[in-house]
């Protein structure tokens, strides 16, 4: 290799030093959030994203680009997280479209690359912002096209005159959001680009980095939700025993009648089948009894990786004398209705986080629950997993988060045996409001409108403390104050809780709103809650007041109105 080029090995390692760079200052990045609030979780996000690729890239011998590419784009879709995650998973896919076909990389051949990538992120988001990830990246191409144009061919220097532009751009992106400038902070999904960008440029040149890849730490408060959300699955039959998914490297023609002939045999033998073809790739996830079948039916077009078989059947088992422990201990605690094993018309599967929100969510007939939120979001494949679990036509998604609608939007494109239909809840009282007034009569584009419209009346309110100093909104912030949070920006702090729920309710409310639906959280108890109520009910006596237990972490209440 010369300094001119980049080949496959030298493209790997770039990438992997990216990946373990943005890891080591993924918490620096959380702490760039806008709201001092203490759930940040940019840096967070977009290191699973990349680590989900890094992890397939790490395992590669002799990589060539084709492979490379492959893995990286696909690999960083299923494990993308969070806005900034699938922003940064789409990067990558179009950077990938443009250096595949290459076996080394010249500095035109980047510069296109990275066009496709900025074209790719940017109609891969319904309504692109300015002062974000995708400027910095935007900021970045177009210098890279600037130095190709100009007939630049040294690599290093290339490569270093682009990261000191997105340097600058990045550094503008406080006059480009008023709200950036105002927390004193520039973009944190743009600043975790630039990570990215500084440890790829660290490998080109040399230095020592170590490459090894291991599973990042999702924390222990994140176990104990998923083991909580689990019991919603617990009574379900198992129809076929083994989930089994592979890859197929493809070295046979495998068209659009022979992708038709291969699920039409897979639904011979088994449910829950995804086939997704990528030229030369196939992803491939079914539930038989006879993996083998399975198996044997696709090495007829080529050869197989990343295969995977799990027995549902002892797991379930292991699921439910675990259950049965817990019930000892609780006599009372309601049994769950059973899961039915025919397909049905239509499944919800929430994203939740609290014990009693779970429950909240099982009680209006959600099939399955994601747990995350706020301090974890859930990726692409998370959602694509959940909806594989349900066993209906229609599948409604309801993410509950606004920094996971993004995720659950790329899940849908790939799952192909069931309709998924994303309603953009971006709370947890929207996803209420969305199942409520789910209407088993209609079909599932009018629900989907009705669902939609509804979500839109409703008001959400959320109570937090601060993690550092700061000024949002023309309200001075201080470290360990409480802060009430709505749908468009802070609406009361101080360092009175009661007081601060109480302001923040009121700047919620309008004439028009009759009901007022008040969750609590983990840290807060019934008695507090009850007295918060009180106080509500006396100010709004002819408003509807449901309190609620909701369990959920670092938000000391949630309050709808509606």
């Amino acid at each position: 290799m010369s300094l001119n080029t980049i080949d496959a090995k030298v493209f790997a390692k770039m990438f992997l030093a990216g990946a373990k760079n943005l890891e080591s200052k993924k918490e620096w990045i959380n702490e760039l959030n806008v709201f001092p609030v203490p759930d940040g979780d940019t840096g967070t996000n977009m290191t699973l994203t990349i680590m989900s690729a890094a992890k397939e890239v790490a395992a590669m011998k002799e990589p060539d680009m084709m492979t490379l590419a492959k893995a990286i784009s696909s690999g960083s879709l299923r494990g993308a997280r969070g806005n900034s995650g699938v922003i940064l998973s789409q990067l990558f896919r179009g950077f990938t479209k443009g250096i595949r076909e290459n076996e080394e990389i010249t500095i035109p051949i980047l510069a296109a690359a990275g066009e496709k990538a900025v074209e790719t992120a940017y109609k891969a988001v319904m309504k692109p912002k300015e002062g974000t990830i995708l400027t910095v990246a935007k900021g970045a191409s177009m210098k890279a096209r600037e130095l190709a144009d100009a007939g630049e061919t040294d690599m290093a220097s290339f490569i270093k005159e682009v990261i000191a532009h997105a340097e600058y751009v990045l550094s503008q992106t406080p006059e480009m959001l008023p709200v950036l400038k105002q927390a004193g902070v520039v973009d944190s999904g743009g600043q975790g680009l630039i990570e990215v960008l500084h440890g790829a440029y660290d490998a080109f040149m040399g230095k020592e980095i170590d490459f090894s890849i291991t599973e990042p730490a999702q924390g222990a408060s994140r176990q104990a939700s998923v083991n909580a959300s689990l019991d919603v699955q617990a009574n379900m039959e198992i129809k076929f025993g083994y989930c089994t998914e592979f890859i197929i490297m493809l070295s046979k023609t495998f068209n659009i009648k022979q992708e038709m002939d291969f699920k039409a045999y897979l639904e011979s033998i088994g449910d829950s089948i995804v086939v997704v073809a990528d030229e030369d790739v196939v992803k491939v996830h079914v539930h038989t009894n006879d993996p083998g079948l399975a198996i044997q039916k696709a090495l007829k077009y080529g050869a197989l990786s990343n295969l995977k078989i799990d027995n549902m059947r002892l797991e379930h088992q292991e699921k439910l004398f675990r259950m049965s422990e817990d019930a000892a201990d609780s006599p009372d605690a309601a049994k769950e209705e059973e899961v039915p094993a025919e397909r049905k018309e239509t499944g919800f599967i929430a994203v939740s986080v609290g014990e009693g929100i779970d429950e909240i969510f099982k009680g209006l007939g959600v099939d399955y629950i994601i747990a995350g939120g706020q301090t974890m979001n859930p990726s692409t494949e998370d959602v694509v997993n959940a909806i594989n679990q349900v066993n209906a036509d229609t599948v409604f998604v309801l993410p509950n988060n606004k920094n996971i609608i993004l995720a659950a939007n790329q899940a849908k494109y790939l799952v192909e045996d069931k309709k998924v239909v994303v309603i953009p809840t971006k709370t947890i009282p929207q996803g209420i409001t969305a199942v409520i007034n789910y209407v088993p009569d209609m079909g599932a584009e009018e629900n989907e409108a009705a669902m939609s419209e509804e979500i839109g009346q409703v008001k959400t309110g959320e109570v937090t403390y601060a993690v550092r100093d700061t000024v949002i909104d023309d309200k001075e912030i201080k470290q360990g104050d409480y802060m009430g949070i709505g749908d468009a920006g802070i609406l009361s702090v101080g360092a009175d809780i009661e007081k601060v729920t109480f302001d923040m309710v009121d700047s919620m409310m309008e004439e028009d709103l009759e009901l007022i639906s008040i969750y609590y959280g983990a840290e807060t108890t019934e008695e507090s809650a009850q007295k918060l109520k009180a106080r509500i009910e006396e100010k709004y006596p002819s408003c509807d007041i449901e309190l609620q237990y909701g369990g959920q972490p670092i938000y000391y209440y949630i309050i709808s109105a509606e």
